[in-house]
């Protein structure tokens, strides 16, 4: 069970932005228990499948406090800085595949951040509680068909009538979609002129009249989340479900997508160290010429360059969470920390691959999955074009409209 005693103890030190990582033999293992023995003994079998047990991998993460680290106590979290849960991120980092920590970051850091801070004390005791808990599986619906990383451009509309708000429009790419009890649904509220003020964030409950999904959708990686195209069709919901203030959608979801970049960072760093070290291993038994693989210097060095790539990432991310908790607009870090992670993932798992030989391009090793899988980093969350914007508008070196 997690605990607020029992976490990892992540010290900041100011001058150095960088964590002192204080973990027990004990603690280790109360964290690997449930990966080792709930989620990655069956992972092959999900793969396949194309979907995992959400609702009972989520009971299980919820019973150990996984699920609310940093959100209140009151709702059943543990009331902890969010940098407990990049420490929680990092250790997801050890199921072998990267659609289950997905998932699991969408439930406790993506969906549901907003409602956690702005909305209702009702809202929250009907959604966040129980997404805190586990008993329900919750989804974040931002991108649509014509609107992915430019969000100011969604088509999905919730209209006031009454006492209600009336849904119609579609999204795409929604993690966990074909499970998911609600959803965290961005739509505009408005006809005001400016796409940045006439959004809301809404809590849309996922079996109601209206909603349908439209498929399963059939990915190069990823494939034990479960992914899915929605269609509304004059959906009716309480105007009490609204997130906070009308309007300031659009501000609410750009305040999570910093969580999601940090937390999407935090996730991949021990699968690329693992990667690397697997390819270490391999490559020492493995031999051409009569000698190890690994004896070749292009070999070693490169792998040398990969852990070095990967640590810098990591201290990046770490600069950007002590700023982020000590108050500070991280956007620009958290940016730069997405866009780091994005390309070191693509050039770790291609040059490890590359040693692996043909078998690695076999789906009989880590190596061959992370591939596929960790290439979303540079698309999902915001596409590297777009870190690479924001950036740039933070460097002004961003040409004005």
């Amino acid at each position: 069970m997690l605990h607020r005693g029992h976490c990892e103890k992540l010290q900041l030190l100011d001058t150095t932005a960088c964590y002192s990582l204080d973990k027990s033999a004990s603690e280790r293992r109360a964290q690997y228990q449930i990966i080792d023995k709930e989620i990655n003994p069956f992972v092959d079998k999900w793969e396949e499948e194309g979907q995992f047990p959400a609702h009972q991998v989520f009971k299980t993460l919820g019973k150990s406090g996984f699920l609310g680290v940093n959100k209140p106590t009151e709702y059943g979290g543990l009331g902890l800085d969010f940098s407990y849960s990049i420490a929680v991120a990092e250790e997801l980092g050890n199921i072998h595949c990267g659609g289950v920590p997905m998932a699991i970051g969408v439930q406790a850091d993506m969906a549901t951040p907003a409602l956690a801070r702005f909305g209702s004390d009702e809202l929250k005791r009907e959604f966040l509680a129980p997404s805190i808990a586990g008993d329900v599986v919750a989804c974040l619906g931002v991108s649509e068909p014509g609107a992915g990383s430019d969000v100011s451009s969604i088509k999905t509309n919730a209209v006031r009538k009454g006492d209600d708000y009336v849904v119609n429009g579609s999204k795409m790419w929604i993690t966990s979609g074909c499970q998911a009890d609600w959803m965290c649904l961005l739509a505009n509220t408005s006809d005001g002129p400016s796409p940045h003020r006439n959004k809301s964030l809404l809590c849309l409950p996922m079996k109601l009249p209206g909603i349908h999904i439209a498929k399963k959708i059939d990915k190069m990686g990823m494939r034990s989340s479960d992914t899915a195209q929605i269609f509304f069709e004059d959906v009716r919901i309480p105007s009490k479900y609204l997130i906070g203030e009308e309007g300031m959608g659009f501000t609410y979801q750009m305040l999570q997508f910093q969580k999601e970049r940090m937390w999407g960072v935090a996730s991949n760093l021990i699968i690329l160290e693992n990667v690397i070290q697997e390819t270490i291993d391999y490559t020492l038994q493995r031999k051409a010429f009569n000698h190890p693989i690994l004896h070749n210097q292009t070999v070693h060095f490169r792998l040398a360059e990969l852990a070095t790539e990967v640590e810098l990432l990591r201290s990046l991310l770490y600069r950007a969470v002590a700023l982020y908790i000590h108050g500070n607009d991280v956007t620009k870090f958290a940016s730069m920390a997405k866009l780091k992670a994005g390309r070191v993932a693509r050039e770790v798992t291609d040059s490890c691959l590359q040693f692996w030989g043909g078998m690695g391009f076999t789906n009989e090793v880590l190596v061959s999955r992370m591939y596929r899988d960790l290439r979303l980093l540079s698309i999902g969350g915001g596409a590297d074009e777009v870190m690479l914007s924001i950036i740039c508008k933070y460097m002004n070196t961003l040409p004005k409209k």
